[in-house]
Order: C-alpha cells, then structure tokens, then sequence
C-alpha cells in the first residue's frame, strides 16, 4: 500500500461513507481513532514541509512535489545560505 496524502483522504472519505452507512454504521469511536491518527499524520507533513522550506531537503514523497514544482509562478523553495534562509 502506498501511503501518500491521496491515500489518506481515500481512507478518511471512507470512514465517512462508513459512518454514514444506515444499516451497518461504523463505530463512532472508531472513526474518532481514525480522524486522530490522520490529524497525527497531517501535523507530520506540515512539519516536513516547514523544514523542507527551511533546508531545501526533498520531501518523503506524502505530498507529490513533481506537480507542485512544474507549476508556473511557483516560489522556490528557499535554501540556507550561510545560516539564513534565502529563495533560490
């Protein structure tokens, strides 16, 4: 299984449909455990990409970058340059 942010919003609309389901509803607890271990996930992604903003290190691969780099009008990621940061 791949485990990318398409995936996990695949997995969170499930839950829903999950939830939502009248004749087999699942368990509110246990969608809880699934919206919080997502939160978990989603707060780790903006901390990578705090610090690939930081350092210019390539991300993990959660959030495809190849699209977000291809864009036109895309800021550079910024680079440390002697301890500050700069835009490249």
């Amino acid at each position: 299984m791949k485990k990318n942010v398409e995936d996990l919003r695949e997995h969170l609309f499930a839950t829903l449909d999950a939830l939502r389901d009248e004749k087999n509803p699942m368990d509110v607890a246990r969608a809880k455990a699934i919206a919080n271990v997502a939160a978990q996930i989603v707060n780790s992604a903006k901390l990578e990409n705090e610090f690939a903003k930081l350092t210019g290190a390539p991300g993990s691969g959660f959030i495809p970058t190849a699209q977000i780099e291809n864009k036109p009008g895309t800021p550079a990621a910024p680079r440390l340059v002697r301890g500050a940061a700069t835009r490249g």
